[in-house]
Formats: structure tokens, C-alpha cells, sequence
């Protein structure tokens, strides 16, 4: 089992920035993949970013709706994943979740993904 606890959100005005953190414990050494996804309200878990975390991991995985403006990094000493979101838009409101897994075919997919934390607020204002 693999448990998973978002941090970092918040209300912000459109233009802000706000970093997310995802605390991961159990047995991580069987997660290669995190990633993180929103949903609002009336709409489906999307994913927003992805990073593979295995042996000589790093790579990252963005959509175009949020390249450039979401970086997702790793600190593997602290076992947290952190999603550092600049330039935010009143359409990045959402819950932002984190979530493991140890294989996958395409990272930013929701039903790759084994484990999942509860979730935490982000609220762009315009």
C-alpha cells in the first residue's frame, strides 16, 4: 500500500502561482510513477502532470494546457513530489490530486494509476 497526502493549495488571484506537495509513504519503492490531476466541478479527473520516479527517472509529462506554465520535481530524500503551477487561470479551479502507480502506458491517464490521495483545493480568481 502506498499512502499519499496533498499539501499547498489555496485561493489565488489569475496570474498567481501556488506549489503543491505530495507526501508519499508505505511502500513506495513499488511506485515508479506520480502524478498529479484535477477535477471540477461537473467535470472529469484530468492529468496535469506526470513524473517517472523509477531508476534513473526524472522525466516529466505535461498536456498542452499546462506545459510551460506547470512543473512538476521530485525530492526523493523527503519522498514528495511537488507541483509548482505559475501564470494560474480562473480554469486551473480545481481539486488537484496526487496518485501512484508502478507501470504505466501513458502517464497523465486517471485509470493508470493504483493510489490516490484525498485531494486539495485550488481557487483562481479573476
Amino acid at each position: 500500500q502506498v499512502q499519499l497526502v496533498e499539501s499547498g493549495g489555496g485561493s489565488v488571484q489569475a496570474g498567481g502561482s501556488l506549489r503543491l506537495s505530495c507526501a508519499a509513504s508505505g511502500y513506495t519503492y513499488s511506485s515508479n510513477y506520480i502524478g498529479w490531476f484535477r477535477q471540477a466541478p461537473g467535470k472529469g479527473r484530468e492529468g496535469v502532470a506526470a513524473i517517472y520516479t523509477g531508476l534513473g527517472g526524472g522525466s516529466t509529462y505535461y498536456p498542452d494546457s499546462v506545459k510551460g506554465r506547470f512543473t512538476i520535481s521530485q525530492d526523493n530524500a523527503k519522498n514528495t513530489v511537488y507541483l509548482q503551477m505559475n501564470s494560474l487561470k480562473p480554469e486551473d479551479t480545481a481539486m488537484y490530486y496526487c496518485a501512484a502507480t508502478g507501470f504505466v502506458i501513458a502517464p497523465l491517464s486517471v485509470g493508470e494509476y493504483n493510489y490516490w490521495g484525498q485531494g486539495t483545493q485550488v481557487t483562481v480568481s479573476s
